[in-house]
């Protein structure tokens, strides 16, 4: 999270802080057994949105039960002290003083995982913790393991679909309104039969790193969240089964994210050739990197 300096004088100075002042960021908050399904809730705050605020968006985007109250608590490291947030303090000023690494949700050495957390008050005034965080998220990864080898069904994905095909009411408003609840769940990928829907985040995200690579390695289209990965493994095994060229069309506006969509493509591509299937795939995708520019 970072400020650039721009213009001259104080005019422009002036005008760089009501950019900064009006910039959306986007807070993490862990709900925890507050809403079971749900590792962490992505809400978009200004540097002056208030604690108070940021909890009505998580309780309007999880449904939480609103006849309960809730407050905001920044951790430092599991099992450490909890700062709860007083309803007038704002998350992201406090998030600008997290090391950099953290704002980037990379983990920290020597156990420390900044993060803001969603706690029940009770009656009396004390806070309801329900249990170890460390021990909830360690179920919550186990979970997500079970559900991508189909061990459990996929969670109930309130409302939103992953194919715009399967929209009961198909409408512009209805569509964008899809994309724009995924959008905010950072699932920035959407399927559209066997076309992928891709929204520029304008930051990157873990879903390339060899483990993505592997999970979607010879899958059926539609069985797992839409990636972009899953596009380059259906078109690779198709030329190997078929025996014939295949392609994939990448277009979008400027700045849509086309270059960084081929790239992982490549990426992927690279990968599976890795694997034995094809002499010489690696170096003819690698070359054709500077002809896709």
């Amino acid at each position: 999270m970072s400020a650039r300096d721009g213009g001259v004088g104080g005019m422009g100075t002036l005008g760089r802080r009501q950019r900064f002042e009006n910039s959306e960021f986007t807070v993490r908050i862990y709900p925890g057994t507050l809403a079971e399904g749900t590792i962490y809730c992505p809400i978009s705050a200004r540097k002056t949105t208030t604690a108070a605020e940021a909890i009505e968006r998580v309780i309007e985007r999880l449904q939480l039960d609103r006849t309960k109250c809730y407050v905001l608590a920044e951790v430092k490291e599991f099992g450490g002290e909890e700062w709860i947030l007083n309803p007038n303090d704002c998350p992201v000023q406090r998030m600008m003083l997290w090391p950099r690494v953290a704002l980037e949700h990379r983990p920290l050495s020597g156990g420390e995982d900044y993060r803001f957390l969603l706690r029940q008050k009770n009656l009396d005034g004390s806070i309801h913790y329900g249990g170890s965080l460390q021990m909830w998220l360690q179920i919550a990864e186990e979970r997500r393991r079970m559900v991508e080898r189909g061990l459990l069904p996929q969670p109930d994905s309130q409302g939103d679909q992953a194919d715009l095909c399967c929209l009961p009411e198909l409408n512009e408003r209805s569509l964008l309104d899809n994309l724009r609840s995924r959008f905010q769940q950072e699932k920035i990928y959407t399927y559209v039969g066997s076309i992928l829907i891709v929204i520029n985040p304008f930051k990157f995200l873990p879903i390339y790193n060899p483990k993505y690579v592997k999970m979607y390695d010879n899958h059926t289209l539609g069985h797992l969240e839409p990636h972009i990965y899953a596009v380059a493994d259906v078109a690779y095994h198709a030329m190997l089964r078929r025996q014939r060229n295949q392609c994939i069309v990448i277009s979008g506006e400027s700045g849509s994210g086309k270059t960084q969509s081929t790239n992982f493509l490549i990426h992927h591509l690279t990968a599976l050739s890795q694997k034995g299937f094809a002499s010489g795939v690696e170096q003819i995708i690698l070359g054709a990197g500077p002809v896709l520019e």
